[in-house]
């Protein structure tokens, strides 16, 4: 189990024109396509991010439920799903938790706090800052405490893109291998700063 993280400061030096998944030509492409296998495991796995924040838990939940729920019964509970004085009407011995990852239950006592990623004060070269979200280290540090191998890659206009496009294109075929995406919304036209996701296709 394997998981790439590329660090995109822009996608453009892909070459990269976005279309729309749903559109002729963007079907066109995932049908046609010969690196696919691992979008079928993803978008059973899917999970829109809470809130505008939280990308990479998001993506880090995606991925691990994809590789291990129904696989384990060692997962995680969510029991911030049912609050306190709901959870007190469930009579008997019942559990109506399910096992599985989510964005609530994914960091571990080896990766931020819930509180940092929103933006409580960590030492950053010894002075207290606000870091919201995940930097790169810190999102491998996720998906690492839980178990995964984790290679990292930055991208920029100077990195040799047809050796990390076979990368790519080798990781998008290797069962159990998936990959983690941190771009810059602006490089693609879209509003926004800095988002992650899983890729689940090339074509």
């Amino acid at each position: 189990m394997k998981i790439l993280i590329l660090c995109l400061f822009s996608v453009s030096v892909f070459g990269v024109e976005l279309v729309s998944w749903d559109s002729e030509e963007g079907q066109n492409r995932f049908v046609s396509s010969k690196y696919r296998r691992d979008f079928f495991k993803l978008s059973n796995n899917f999970v829109a991010q809470d809130n505008k924040i939280v990308c990479g838990l998001a993506s880090s939940t995606i991925v691990l439920n994809a590789l291990r729920l129904r696989k384990s019964d060692n997962l995680p509970e969510d029991k911030f799903s049912i609050r306190g004085e709901e959870n007190k009407f469930i009579a008997g011995k019942f559990n109506p938790f399910f096992k599985r990852y989510t964005q609530n239950n994914i960091l571990t006592t080896r990766t931020k706090s819930r509180s940092e990623v929103f933006g409580k004060p960590i030492k950053i070269k010894g002075e207290l800052k606000s870091d919201f979200g995940l930097q790169l280290q810190q999102l491998a540090d996720i998906l690492t405490s839980h178990g995964l191998k984790v290679t990292k890659r930055v991208v920029s206009d100077k990195t040799n893109t047809v050796k990390v496009l076979e990368e790519i294109k080798t990781n998008l075929k290797t069962k159990d291998d998936y990959i983690l995406v941190n771009y810059s919304r602006k490089s693609l036209g879209q509003k926004g700063g800095g988002h992650i996701s899983p890729v689940a296709a090339y074509g």
